[in-house]
């Protein structure tokens, strides 16, 4: 099938520059690649760094199924989009992740033989979004999630659903989407009879077009039904809908297929069917929700305009003469409404069109940018079709307009559930959560206060239909009436987080934007506990909502806070005062709009904290905090492309800290450029890099001012490859520094400020470090699952690095050994700096026998170039052994906690050194340091080093 691209080819020539698609990463690529990062993760000199989850938790992350003990409904598993498997036994109480050792945390679907405990899991989110990671195809445990074995189907991405026939596990069937952004043939229905020693593909539409969802007839395994989905995903463009979308149904398990949503069965056929989502509640009633992306039909009802307002679309084509008859009321009031600069009002926007600088048309045309399109297309949207002889006819249950639901992105939903005691009891899932108790016909909401939007997942117990189960974006709602009151369950640190910044307080706080759920501060070191449910206040703050965007902090008054949401949407806020001003730039009435990327980057001036840069398709620069702003450059991009998703936009800006002025600039569409005067000229720098890349960052290097690094992205390409640059000359000639890393999209580098030679990199599969400007790179995995990390912030005085991922919220580690380490002095052995610790009573005791004595800890941090048995001694200041204890150490960096305690030995030795001191058991039995000055040694491999610390 050939698919008509008529608003795409009409289009072309509104681009400046042509843009060449790059080629799709191949399936034996990734798994190379798989496989070089494991090895990398056990060879790696960093392997031992551990990192720390430092949340937050509260507003969890996207959900994209659940799985429940049918028999046990306390005991389920939750799937996250980019944040791995989590398993309940306690209906929620707590989480335990167990993918944490696979090698994605990237999910679509999982199926439970409960019976057994054999967990699959397809890898890949099927939602499509823009954060939509692309996944490892089918992993397989039977042993509760403690090992994983990748069973295959490694080039579909995203997986829509999988199904285990319950009367023989090893035969089951997948729902393939297939890639995101590319077309490609592992996408259909595969089925498997072997436990997935082997794949059979047994529905295949297109290239374009994969399987979506697959639903099962509940007491019969051989009546299924597949929903296609045609799409076509672009940086620019998204066509949710087409040709190849439909409903196919089996009756042999799987093996055979018939198309069942052709002409005449009355389901919508053509190309504005979109997503499908099934349910079936036996083997003749099947309902499916539809998201219809064919256009509505224009009624008196919608035409209307009964409030007498001035809208958009009346400017389109009005006369000046018409205009200028307009009561000035009536036009201020259209003006001030829709947000139009304050020098904006009737009278000198008549004199405007009097003049012929401008014309009516242009007051609906600076209301509408490249994102427009997405919201005011007026398609039909969600509708519930049923059938009642399994599938041989449809029938459309909804009279109305299902709206408020989808709105314009109901490529996001499609998830419909039907009740499995009642066949007109079903509910529908999309920003809202729907039900209906007749089939359809009427819908009410079960949303709540506590419930987050846009939901994905829905289980029903089959024993207590009352009893629901709900993933959303927000993470995991129990209820028990039906949806009139619900439970939060939301432990895992599952967030998604598109950037992190740090400030200079002391403790030092973490801010953090979202995936819708806006931007959060909390202190670094703030407990992720349950403390907070009796104290009532949850340590991390919202500052804003929508999707969370970039962060800047004055650092001369942290209350001062540069944020916002999707699409350049920006405030200055004073946190002090709850202050918040809007800040976005905006274009002169008759110019072209400006464009703005979902994620607009945004960057004080190091020079002066007044100075804000903020990027559209030109840059921005404001000299008053954001109170105005002026254009410093022309369009920094290839020039835009016609779509429905922003783009031509700027992503990345940066400013050397060596010269004010001196500053890049990074576009979704491929290009690099700088300007060395302030905005008066810029250079493009980007001819000899690889084209087309979404440009995810670019770093001014902090060492040297004529260095700066770049990183490309092809993800929205389906290509993987890991593109990292350096120039030393501003960007005239680039190195290619990516040299050992494993085929990941690049998402983030940050040069270290303190040694010029260690680079962090952020991957959409984790995070690596370079001690040698990019020569070789060591994989970080301590405590750090393969999650996408989106941003790395370095708190300087601290020394503690944080990686911002889109899955597993905040990690946090100390970096100050890794900061002072020379590759090219490979030292056998060295023990770095400990910190000194304060004595408290507290160590080994508790204010109630009931509860578990406090424990210090010390951590040592030593490096060795040879793995082995090393021994760690405390020693007196008369070298007496007061505590022993062997460590089997790696090639590189290694960690020790040291307790504090003393052995026997070191007890008497003690007191024999100092005969009046007293030296006191403490509750749990043990021995402590008291206050003094004490000498830390290593040593194995022939090797002795030493280091000193006091308790103070």
């Amino acid at each position: 099938m050939i698919k008509p691209y008529l608003t795409t080819i009409a289009c072309i020539g509104l681009a400046l520059t042509s843009f060449a698609q790059t080629k799709a990463t191949s399936a034996q690529t990734i798994k190379e690649s798989l496989q070089q990062k494991a090895t990398m993760m056990e060879t790696s000199i960093v392997k031992n760094v551990p990192f720390e989850n430092i949340g937050p938790t509260v507003m969890s992350g996207r959900v994209v199924d659940v799985d429940v003990n049918p028999n046990m409904p306390s005991e389920f598993y939750v799937a996250y989009a980019s944040g791995g498997l989590w398993y309940t036994h306690n209906n929620g109480t707590t989480f335990t992740p167990i993918m944490d050792n696979s090698d994605t945390q990237n999910l679509g679907d999982i199926a439970v033989d409960w019976k057994n405990g054999t967990i699959w899991v397809g890898t890949g989110e099927n939602n499509s979004s823009r954060s939509s990671y692309a996944g490892i195809g089918i992993l397989k445990s039977t042993d509760k999630g403690e090992t994983w074995v990748n069973k295959g189907l490694l080039d579909s991405h995203h997986i829509g659903r999988i199904h285990i026939n319950p009367n023989n596990p090893d035969e089951v069937v997948v729902a393939a989407v297939g890639h995101l952004y590319s077309e490609n043939e592992e996408r259909g229905v595969y089925k498997t009879t072997d436990g997935g020693t082997t794949w059979n593909k047994t529905l295949y539409v297109n290239s374009e077009s994969g399987i979506i969802d697959l639903a099962v007839s509940p007491e019969n395994f051989n009546i299924q039904f597949a929903a296609s989905w045609d799409k076509d995903r672009k940086a620019w463009n998204f066509d949710g809908s087409g040709e190849g979308s439909g409903i196919y149904k089996s009756t042999d398990a799987g093996n055979t297929w018939e198309n069942i949503s052709l002409k005449g069965s009355g389901f919508p056929t053509g190309q504005g069917v979109g997503r499908i989502g099934l349910a079936v509640y036996d083997d003749n009633t099947v309902y499916a929700v539809h998201d219809s992306q064919f256009r509505r039909e224009k009624t008196s009802k919608n035409e209307d305009n009964t409030s007498g307002k001035l809208k958009k679309d009346d400017f389109k084509a009005m006369t000046a003469q018409t205009f200028l008859s307009l009561e000035d009321k009536k036009l201020n009031a259209y003006l001030k409404e829709n947000g139009f600069q304050e020098k904006y009002r009737a009278e000198n926007v008549k004199q405007m069109v009097r003049t012929g600088s401008v014309k009516p048309v242009d007051l609906a045309k600076y209301l509408e940018d490249a994102n427009s399109l997405l919201f005011d297309t007026p398609v039909v949207g969600a509708e519930v079709y049923r059938s009642n002889d399994g599938g041989k006819s449809w029938t459309k249950m909804n009279e109305d307009y299902i709206d408020d639901l989808f709105y314009s992105y109901g490529y996001y939903f499609a998830q419909i559930q039907v009740n499995p005691k009642n066949k007109d009891h079903i509910y529908i899932s999309g920003v809202p959560i729907l039900k209906s108790k007749d089939g359809g016909k009427t819908f009410i909401s079960i949303s709540a206060e506590n419930v987050h939007a846009d939901h994905h997942a829905l289980w029903i117990n089959p024993n207590n239909p009352n009893h629901l189960i709900n993933g959303n974006d927000g993470g995991v709602n129990i209820t028990y009436d039906d949806g009139e009151n619900w439970i939060k369950a939301n432990q895992p640190s599952v967030g998604q987080f598109y950037a992190i910044q740090v400030d200079n307080e002391t403790p030092y706080n973490v801010y953090g934007g979202l995936q819708d759920n806006g931007v959060w501060v909390g202190a670094h070191n703030a407990p992720e506990d349950k403390s907070w449910h009796q104290e009532g206040q949850y340590p991390w703050k919202s500052i804003m909502g929508g999707d969370g965007m970039q962060i800047q902090v004055d650092n001369r008054n942290h209350n001062i806070v540069y944020t916002g949401f999707q699409f350049g949407n920006y405030f200055r806020i004073n946190r002090e005062t709850g202050e918040q001003a809007y800040i976005q730039p905006k274009h002169e009435l008759g110019e072209t709009p400006y464009r703005f990327n979902w994620q607009t980057p945004i960057l004080l001036s190091s020079h002066n904290q007044d100075i804000l840069y903020l990027g559209g398709n030109k840059l921005m620069r404001s000299m008053n905090q954001g109170k105005d702003f002026t254009a410093i450059s022309g369009d920094l991009t290839n020039g835009g492309k016609k779509g429905n998703v922003a783009y031509g936009t700027l992503t990345t800006i940066d400013e050397s800290e060596f010269q004010f002025g001196l500053l890049y600039t990074g576009s979704d569409d491929g290009l690099v450029h700088v300007s060395n005067n302030a905005g008066g000229n810029w250079r493009n720098i980007s001819k000899t890099l690889p084209q087309d890349l979404w440009v995810s960052r670019v770093e001014a290097s902090s060492h040297k001012k004529e260095r700066v690094y770049v990183t490309l992205n092809g993800y929205r390409f389906d290509d993987f490859g890991a593109y990292v640059y350096m120039s030393n000359d501003y960007g005239t000639t680039w190195e290619d520094i990516s040299s050992n890393l494993p085929a990941s999209p690049i998402n983030v580098i940050v040069e270290d400020p303190e040694n010029e030679d260690v680079l962090y990199l952020g991957t959409d599969n984790g995070a690596y470090v370079s001690f040698n400007n990019g020569e070789k790179w060591e994989a970080f995995s301590e405590g750090l699952p393969n999650v996408a990390v989106h941003d790395i912030k370095i708190q300087t005085e601290a020394k503690d690095l944080l990686l911002g991922t889109h899955g597993r919220s905040i990690y946090k580690t100390n970096i100050e050994p890794l900061q002072s380490f020379d590759s090219n002095n490979d030292n056998t052995l060295i023990v770095y700096e400990i910190e000194d610790i304060r004595k408290s009573s507290r160590w080994g005791s508790s204010w109630s026998s009931w509860l578990d004595a406090y424990e210090p800890s010390l951590p040592i941090k030593f490096y060795t170039n040879a793995n082995g048995d090393y021994t760690l001694k405390v020693l007196s200041k008369d070298d007496k052994t007061l505590f022993s204890k062997t460590i089997n150490a790696s090639k590189g960096f290694n960690y020790a906690n040291y307790n504090l305690t003393l052995s026997d030995s070191g007890v008497k030795h003690l007191r024999k050194e100092d005969k009046d001191l007293n030296l006191e058991k403490a509750s749990n039995g043990n021995y402590y340091l008291p206050k003094g000055t004490y000498t830390i040694e290593i040593s194995g491999n022939g090797k002795k080093q030493t280091n000193l610390f006091k308790v103070k």
